[in-house]
């Protein structure tokens, strides 16, 4: 039986494992463990391409719709403007020539030279050429009885009022625009040489005379002579 060292308490324990053994089992376990140098987890690449195309497409949006940052372009403090935009302006003599067509045809014909005894002609009237507000008054409020245009007499058809006006029977009512817009492709037509008609001056005549109930005659002082 061997005497323990005299440098060591008897009373004490001595260890269950040496160094040797303790290196040994480290080793064992450090050699089971799997090799995981190999394997890369995606998702960190992911997010990082994922949040460099967010940074790089919120660049180039600020660069293209940003205005240099100008603070008359875009101003947060701004009032509300009240600025009507102006829609596309149409020409007279498209809408009068559309309006002509729809209303005017049927009598006048598309020569403008109207059906001899009923319907007088357009084509060098001296109505038509001569003062606006006579040509505009027959239209706006329609015409009854006889009448001579270019040396020839006509009286059997009845003109009918077109404008927006009070008269029993009236089945037209165009706007003053588009009776401008009417009076003024006739005056340019056929030869005609006629100053333009604006829908003021329409409004104008269809102020002065109201809410008229009667067509013109030439029994009107407003008529007699063209």
């Amino acid at each position: 039986m061997s005497t323990p060292p005299s440098n060591q308490d008897p009373r004490l324990d001595q260890a269950a494992a040496s160094d040797e053994s303790l290196l040994s089992a480290h080793e064992k376990l450090v050699g089971k463990q799997p090799d995981e140098k190999a394997k890369y987890k995606l998702l960190p690449l992911n997010l990082l391409f994922v949040f460099s195309g967010l940074i790089f497409f919120a660049g180039t949006y600020l660069n293209r719709y940003s205005g240099q940052f100008d603070p008359h372009i875009y101003n947060e403090n701004a009032k509300p403007s009240k600025v009507e935009v102006a829609g596309p302006k149409v020409d007279p003599l498209v809408l009068g020539k559309k309006q002509y067509e729809a209303i005017c045809i049927a009598c006048h014909q598309a020569t403008g030279l109207g059906v001899p005894g009923s319907f007088p002609p357009l084509a060098g009237s001296e109505w038509v050429n001569g003062d606006q507000e006579k040509l505009i008054r027959i239209v706006l409020y329609g015409f009854k009885g006889p009448i001579k245009v270019k040396g020839a007499d006509f009286g059997v058809a009845v003109m009918p009022p077109i404008g927006k006006v009070s008269v029993p029977g009236a089945g037209f009512n165009l706007s003053d625009d588009k009776i401008a817009a009417v009076l003024t492709y006739i005056r340019h037509e056929w030869g005609n040489t006629g100053a333009e008609i604006t829908a003021a001056h329409v409004t104008d005549v269809h102020t002065k005379e109201g809410d008229r109930k009667e067509s013109f005659s030439m029994d009107d002082a407003a008529m007699k002579t063209p």
